[in-house]
């Protein structure tokens, strides 16, 4: 008898175990349904209304110039026109202010098209190249821009930088240059800890092939943000990079002249380029979804309360009522 008490499984008895601990278990009943409905539909359209009056308070200019800043000789082959060395690349493009636009004002470049978040394009980079001098050598993720043709570790090696984007831009209004702050538009948690302060460029587009932009051998990864803020790939394949901020206002009405050069090539897989000017609110850039997002949310219970509310009234039924389950129905005859 003592061996089968000592073989037992039988586990000790406890509240947890014979699941016996107090618990809330809430019954959702037609008023407290009704109520939650009519709580988050009145929470979500006015929190939707606000994000929507945020974002129309944004100003925002976008312009196009990929397809602009090809000349007419080269409109049927846009490709040769890129490729042309010898070919001018700068494009005068005019930019209206529509409304008072208050600093800081961002400046970015949108790409559509582009699909930096194609498997093997992610992978192609070194993250500890990026961060040791002395793992130059770790090229394994890089191929083909891993070495160089005397057999060279190539610093920062892959293909994400081999593809920097390379447009640059000049602003100007009323004959005075407007001044682009690229100091700041990475993040500080990407500088000081994916980009080492002691690595720097090596043997970078030195290739028979030149990808985007060259880099400046004389200053570390660390500092050179316009690298760093390509380096972080999008997810989706059109996107926004920030290319630098201006820190003084743009009156409304304003006409602004942007200089750009256009060098980078979207015209091989037809991508799009554009310029963007934008300020921000609390919500951050223009950004119409959130604020739809919440109002559906919200008018989706509001019209399930009124629902519930309509067949509360006109179709009541006892709460609990066992008849209403399917194995207690009269079969129809």
């Amino acid at each position: 008898m003592d061996d089968k008490k000592k073989n037992s499984k039988k586990p000790k008895y406890s509240q947890f175990s014979q699941q016996e601990l107090p618990a809330w278990k809430p019954i959702l009943t037609p008023g407290w349904v009704i109520a939650t409905f009519i709580t988050i539909g009145a929470l979500f359209i006015p929190i939707g209304l606000i994000a929507l009056a945020a974002s129309d308070s944004v100003v925002e200019i976008v312009d196009r110039y990929d397809d602009q800043c090809v000349p007419d000789d080269y409109g049927q082959n846009p490709e040769s026109y890129i490729q042309n060395p010898n070919v001018k690349k700068t494009c005068t493009r005019t930019l209206k202010v529509p409304k008072k636009m208050v600093a800081p004002i961002f400046v970015y470049y949108q790409l559509e098209n582009f699909y930096q978040n194609h498997r093997r394009f992610v992978k192609s980079k070194s993250d500890k190249q990026l961060r040791d001098p002395d793992d130059e050598d770790d090229t394994h993720n890089c191929f083909p821009e891993d070495y160089t043709a005397d057999d060279e570790p190539i610093v920062p090696c892959g293909l994400i930088a081999w593809s920097l984007f390379n447009d640059t831009y000049k602003l100007s209004s009323r004959g005075k240059a407007i001044d682009i702050d690229k100091k700041g538009i990475a993040w500080k948690s990407d500088m000081e800890a994916k980009f080492g302060s002691n690595v720097y460029p090596k043997n970078f587009q030195k290739g028979g092939l030149i990808g985007g932009a060259k880099l400046n051998e004389k200053i570390p990864l660390s500092e050179q943000e316009d690298l760093i803020v390509w380096m972080r790939t999008a997810a989706l394949p059109k996107f926004r990079k920030l290319y630098g901020k201006i820190n003084t206002d743009l009156d409304a009405h304003e006409t602004i002249t942007a200089e750009v050069e256009n060098n980078y090539n979207t015209y091989k897989f037809g991508g799009r380029k554009k310029l963007v000017l934008s300020t921000t609110t609390w919500i951050g850039g223009k950004n119409d979804f959130l604020g739809f997002a919440y109002i559906a949310v919200g008018g989706l219970c509001l019209f399930m309360a009124i629902n519930f509310i309509l067949l509360y009234i006109f179709r009541p039924r006892r709460l609990g009522d066992p008849s209403y389950l399917s194995w207690n129905r009269q079969p129809i005859a």
